[in-house]
Formats: C-alpha cells, sequence, structure tokens
C-alpha cells in the first residue's frame, strides 16, 4: 500500500516536531529557508551569550535522528496550487520545484525583528548574523530595549548579567510587562531586573520611525507617544512584538484580515482540503498559541486521522502564557505555570538531564553530537 505524503512548509519549531512525528506514517518533505532548526525562542540568551544559544536553538537537520527518514528541501516557498495539491519552491541551489502532496502543513512561523526573518540563508550567514548582533550590543555602553512581552524582558535580563556595567533600561507601554503571563510572573521577574540593575520604566509607548520594521538595532533618540522626554542610548533593541506571518506564498482566500492563516478548532484550513496549520502562523486564538502547547502532537493526530477516516481531535488554546522568560542561566532554569506558580531546573541538570532527555530525546527522538554527519 503506497504511503500518504506530507509536506511541512516550514520547519521551525512546529514543524520539526510534527515531521518527526509523521515520518512513521507518512513520506515527508519539509521544505525550510534554512539548514537547520533556527529557533526563534530565547532572544535574551541569543544576543548575550550567543554560542551557548546556538549549542540548543541552532540545529542542522542531520543531527535529528527523527528527520532520518524526511527529505528536507533548502528553499522558498513561492506559491500553492489547491487544486493540482502542489506547493511550489525557489530552491538554494537554483530553479523552482513543485512538491506534491496528499496532507500540507502550513507551519512557515512569523518574522519579528532581526532575530525572525523568512529570507534564505546558509549555515555561514546564520553563525555571521548571530555574531554580529552579539557585537552590537556588546560595545555599546547603554542599550534601551523596547517591548512588554517576554522577548524585550529576556533580552534585558541577560543583557544586564551578561555586561554588568552596561546600562540598560526596558521600557514598556502598559503598567506592567508579561500582560499575557499571570500577574505573578511579573511580579517575580520585576524584581530580579531590579536587582540586575536594569531601569524599568512603565507606560512608555514608542513612535516607530516612517517605514521602519523593527527589524535592526538602532541609535537614534526614541520618541514617546504617551507624551515622556525622548529617550537615547547608544543600541536601541525593538522587541515589540510586532510580527508579521509568513504567509506572502499562500492565497489571500485561505488568510484572515491580518495575514494568518484561518484554520478551524482541529487545525485544518477551510475551503483547502488536506491543508493544516500550526504554530505562529495559526489563527488558532489571540494569542496563537498552538507554537508553544505542543499541538504537534494533537496535529500529527488529526493528519492520521484524516487519511484513516477517522474522528480528529480539537485544540483547546491555553488563556495564558507560560514557560521560562529569561531562559537558561548559571543557576538553572525558571519555568512559570498558567497560574504563574515558578519551578526551578537546577543548574547542573539543564545539559544532564534536561536538554538530553527531556527535550532532544523526549520531544526530538534524539538528537546527534554537534560533531556528527548523517550516514
Amino acid at each position: 500500500m503506497t504511503r500518504p505524503r506530507v509536506v511541512v512548509a516550514g520547519l521551525g519549531d512546529s514543524g520539526v516536531l510534527t515531521a518527526i512525528k509523521l515520518a512513521r506514517h507518512a513520506d515527508v518533505v519539509g521544505v525550510s529557508a534554512k539548514p537547520g532548526l533556527l529557533s526563534g525562542q530565547e532572544l535574551g540568551m541569543r544576543i548575550s551569550r550567543p554560542q551557548d544559544w546556538a549549542r540548543y536553538n541552532w540545529i542542522p537537520f542531520h543531527r535529528f535522528r527523527g528527520l532520518d527518514h524526511v527529505r528536507t528541501v533548502h528553499g522558498t516557498l513561492t506559491g500553492l496550487d489547491r487544486a493540482a495539491r502542489k506547493v511550489f519552491v525557489e530552491t538554494a541551489a537554483g530553479g523552482t520545484v513543485a512538491e506534491p502532496y496528499d496532507a500540507l502543513v502550513i507551519s512557515t512561523g512569523v518574522s519579528n525583528g532581526f532575530w525572525r526573518q523568512p529570507h534564505l540563508q546558509s549555515a555561514d550567514e546564520i553563525t555571521t548574523e548571530l555574531g554580529a548582533a552579539h557585537q552590537r550590543l556588546g560595545s555599546a555602553r547603554s542599550v534601551i530595549v523596547i517591548g512588554g512581552g517576554a522577548a524585550a524582558v529576556s533580552s534585558a535580563a541577560n543583557l544586564a548579567k551578561a555586561w554588568p556595567d552596561k546600562r540598560v533600561d526596558l521600557y514598556f507601554p502598559s503598567e506592567r510587562a508579561l500582560v499575557h503571563h499571570h500577574p505573578r510572573v511579573w511580579q517575580q521577574i520585576s524584581r530580579q531586573l531590579t536587582g540586575l540593575g536594569v531601569g524599568l520604566h512603565a507606560g512608555h509607548r514608542a513612535v516607530l520611525p516612517d517605514g521602519f520594521a523593527c527589524d535592526e538595532i538602532t541609535d537614534a533618540p526614541v520618541q514617546w507617544s504617551t507624551g515622556q522626554p525622548a529617550a537615547s542610548a547608544d543600541a536601541v533593541l525593538w522587541a515589540i512584538g510586532r510580527v508579521s506571518p509568513n504567509t506572502q506564498w499562500l492565497p489571500p482566500e485561505l488568510l484572515d484580515e491580518h495575514g494568518f492563516v484561518r484554520v478551524t478548532p482541529e487545525l485544518r484550513v477551510p475551503g483547502a482540503p488536506g491543508v493544516f496549520a500550526v504554530g505562529d502562523v495559526a489563527a488558532t486564538d489571540p494569542l496563537r498559541s498552538s507554537a508553544r502547547n505542543r499541538a504537534d502532537g494533537l496535529l500529527a493526530h488529526n493528519i492520521r486521522a484524516h487519511f484513516g477516516g477517522k474522528p480528529l481531535r480539537a485544540y483547546r488554546p491555553a488563556s495564558r502564557r507560560w514557560g521560562s522568560v529569561l531562559g537558561p542561566q548559571g543557576d538553572g532554569l525558571e519555568v512559570f505555570t498558567p497560574k504563574g506558580q515558578a519551578f526551578r531546573f537546577p543548574g547542573w541538570s539543564i545539559d544532564r538531564v534536561l536538554m538530553p532527555w527531556i527535550v532532544w530525546r523526549g520531544f526530538y527522538r534524539g538528537v546527534r553530537s554537534d560533531s556528527s554527519r548523517r550516514t
């Protein structure tokens, strides 16, 4: 019996996990603009300790044992033919190929700042980009971080830890940051930020320069629409959560008014038989939480059920953000529950238990050492 063919469009965190779970049940093809998993998570660690960040978050595809039977295509998605059930890819080698599918998973994510961009990159270009942002911020005597989400808060904390002599200020528009987390989370994190010497400035909403996409580190004074005097620093990091879905290759009728992919509770795309969506690109709920709540497992189940003519399960989104805020630190990893309760993985356990056993083996079904090559 011929195995069904699944194309996973986008191999970020959600796409890789979905492809791994489907590889035992279908012929899977993954399409990615990067030659490996380049996570958009843990911005603070990425800019302050890029080598440590890369060990956990920049992993070439050949290292994933679960992708051994997945064919990966390095290229940029350019179109979808729903009638013919094909996606079109402009490959890194040049030229355009058509990839047919029985089921299509749209997991192309979003663009956000300089750290989450959909353009085609090589491994060397990614490594250079990681170092450039680190050097730019490291050479600044003062840094302003703008934004109230986890990326901004983590950036401010990690910069202050990495360079204690640097002046770091965090500006956010509401009375508190982390408004999508339980209030207890900000109570605890704000105390840590103050202890690190980070200046906290509530009620500041930045004026965005005309045409500015928030995708670069700037040094011009920041103006505030909320009436405060302008603020200046050697470097300004914009982490305001101004995301843009990577859906330019899709027909507009599959998208909502903001450009995200419309989905049913079962993660199907209405009007596109055999097409599903997951992750930040999928309009599941206001927080688009399927990227962080293990919806990849439910989606893999639903695609198998789709092929078998069985009932599909509904995704139930979380009402609050949860998880780590500051990322791994020398003394451990602090993780928050949706109710704002904190628990900590001790520092020794991150490289001995958490990453090798829980994440790499449990979630990703095995990750080879950095020096390995697929045979």
